[in-house]
């Protein structure tokens, strides 16, 4: 951390030249298709984080998507291509074919291209045509995968024709950069839209996402021929950032079910199998085969560890070729349909996602979060207090959970394990907000409202969208959405909650200063977001802070409670329909 700290110091002096500067365009390597036009559309939907939801265009289902990604992955194809390579040549081979709907390269141990076809059987004719390699001294296992190896067969030839490949982004911009983009901002809001757009999952990283699972179900499909493997959590949930790992789980329930046509007749038909004495049981010997086949056989999975006594046994590994650290689970419906609720609170307001991507940077900034296990605040724990957050606002921003489950109907209704997860799937249904809050106040209350929560005794909720007394003694009690007897943050220590609840503080007081001092954004010095970000910014105040008698907690706290009064009396001259939520 200091070092990445040393690092954004050095971005003082450009902050302190702030000049409107063109981003570059990112170019987009792909035919006239889906992947242009969906990117385009991406671009224009996220690209500002409107206040309310004046955007009309009818919401797809988290189901519907999941159909079409899954269905547009199974006729895709990874390849590993030469380091130059002549693009012409090598769409005409594919072509053979049959026709392409959209491709792209990006580079990870070598120059990769994925490439969608227009039909399904185009694969099998490329995969028809495919060899196994000859390896000389070492034996090749035969695997007919959906991941090729093209070779030139006289590259001398080709010479003149080679050209460089430009690549699709897969990592997320440096600190350099994001501060850069940061500092040239406009204002607050475009600093939040402007960090959204850099971190988000790009259309070409969630397609990558999509086919990596179809070709981990191509391995699970030899053993469980009707099995699905579904990515969930944030590669689909629309939190996710460039770079964050893929959970996928491998999904049985179709295997074997039939319907009522074919089960006519005087005899009842089953499939012969092997038992076991639990689910659980099931669960680890299934997951221990297919950990088996990942590491002796799955092209480019490599490290693969069977954590098979986790509370939730999983195989975890690394995709080499798409650079996506794996962990695979089977049946793990809930945390499905928890990604599909957080997939309804994103797209039902633009300001959400670009509030929760912000706040998950500011806690990894200041190692409030940690991909390492442990006592930090998880990201999922972050994105339930903003959705509270939200829900707290007068209007509110989001709706409850168990408003959204009044709204559903019977074919919404979802009872998994003995827990009721109903609620309604069609974002179309649900009316938009009446609230018109910026992205700046909305950053500002959440800090102030937060850093003034009484975490000793009570608990976060989403399902009535109000604060409830703790049922345990965890320093931070966020109660499950759907097992609701667990708290999502049972691993958060006391020290880690209360530096949480400090640097909240100093945030809000940072920004109040900032509006305070400069109406406009000052010249001299990272500003906004920016500032936030810097961990020398906290260390120094923090520093100077423990020279004074009184700590810091409680001098900032009385800050904010004046910053309270103020901000509730300036709130009521300039807008009757704003209510300042922080509550002690």
């Amino acid at each position: 951390m200091a070092a990445r700290g040393v690092g954004k110091l050095t971005l003082l002096h450009r902050c302190a030249q702030r000049s409107r500067v063109l981003r570059p365009a990112h170019r987009l390597l792909s035919c006239p298709g889906t992947v242009a036009a969906d990117a385009k559309r991406e671009e224009q939907s996220s690209g500002s984080a409107k206040t309310g939801s004046e955007d009309r265009t009818p919401k797809k289902r988290f189901s519907e998507v999941q159909k079409e990604r899954r269905e547009q992955a199974q006729r895709t194809i990874l390849i590993l291509c030469p380091n130059k390579i002549s693009e012409k040549k090598f769409l005409k081979y594919l072509s053979q074919h049959g026709p392409i709907n959209n491709h792209f390269f990006f580079e990870s141990f070598g120059l990769y291209a994925v490439v969608e076809f227009c039909q399904k059987e185009s694969v099998t004719s490329l995969q028809n045509v495919t060899r196994t390699p000859s390896l000389g001294t070492e034996a090749a296992i035969p695997f007919r995968s959906r991941f090729f190896n093209f070779k030139l067969k006289n590259p001398s030839n080709q010479t003149s024709e080679q050209s460089c490949i430009p690549c699709s982004n897969q990592s997320p911009p440096s600190n350099k950069k994001l501060f850069e983009l940061l500092c040239d901002a406009e204002s607050i809001d475009d600093q939040l839209n402007t960090l959204l757009k850099e971190f988000q999952l790009t259309e070409e990283n969630t397609k990558l996402r999509y086919l990596t699972c179809s070709l981990i179900e191509d391995i699970a499909a030899a053993y469980f021929p009707d099995c699905a493997v579904r990515p969930f959590g944030s590669s689909v949930n629309g939190f996710g950032k460039l770079g964050c790992d893929l959970d996928m789980f491998l999904d049985l329930d179709e295997i074997g079910k039939f319907s009522a046509q074919k089960a006519s007749g005087n005899f009842l038909v089953e499939f012969q199998v092997k038992n076991v004495p639990s689910e659980r049981i099931a669960t680890q010997k299934i997951l221990s085969v297919i950990g088996e086949c990942l590491d002796h056989f799955g092209p480019g999975c490599v490290g693969v560890q069977k954590i098979l006594n986790a509370r939730c046994p999983l195989v975890r590994f690394s995709h080499q070729a798409s650079g996506f650290q794996c962990d695979l689970t089977t049946n793990n419906r809930i945390a499905l349909k928890s990604s599909e609720l957080l997939y309804i609170y994103g797209a039902l307001d633009s300001r959400v996602r670009a509030l929760v991507f912000s706040i998950r940077c500011w806690a990894r900034a200041h190692s409030l979060t940690s991909s390492i296990p442990g006592a930090w605040i998880t990201n999922f724990s972050l994105t339930m207090m903003v959705i509270f957050f939200l829900q707290r606002r007068s209007p509110p921003i989001l709706p409850t959970l168990d408003y959204l489950k009044t709204l559903a109907d019977a074919e919404d209704k979802c009872i998994i394990e003995g827990h009721n997860c109903t609620f309604i799937c069609d974002l179309n249904q649900i009316k938009p907000s009446g609230n018109t809050e910026t992205l700046e106040l909305l950053l500002k209350e959440f800090f102030e409202y937060f850093g003034n929560f009484a975490f000793n005794k009570n608990s976060i909720n989403i399902r009535q969208g109000r604060e409830q007394n703790k049922p345990e003694a965890s320093p931070l009690h966020i109660q499950n959405p759907f097992e609701t007897s667990l708290n999502i943050s049972k691993n958060v220590s006391q020290s880690q909650l209360q530096k949480f609840v400090d640097l909240a503080r100093e945030s809000a007081w940072i920004l109040h200063q900032e509006d305070k001092d400069h109406p406009s954004p000052p010249s001299n010095q990272p500003w906004g977001l920016a500032a936030l970000l810097l961990p020398s910014v906290a260390k120094s105040m923090s520093n100077a802070k423990k020279k004074r008698k009184k700590p810091a907690s409680e001098r900032i706290k009385n800050l904010l409670e004046s910053i309270k009064s103020s901000s509730t009396e300036n709130s009521t001259n300039t807008n009757g329909k704003r209510t300042v939520s922080t509550q002690a």
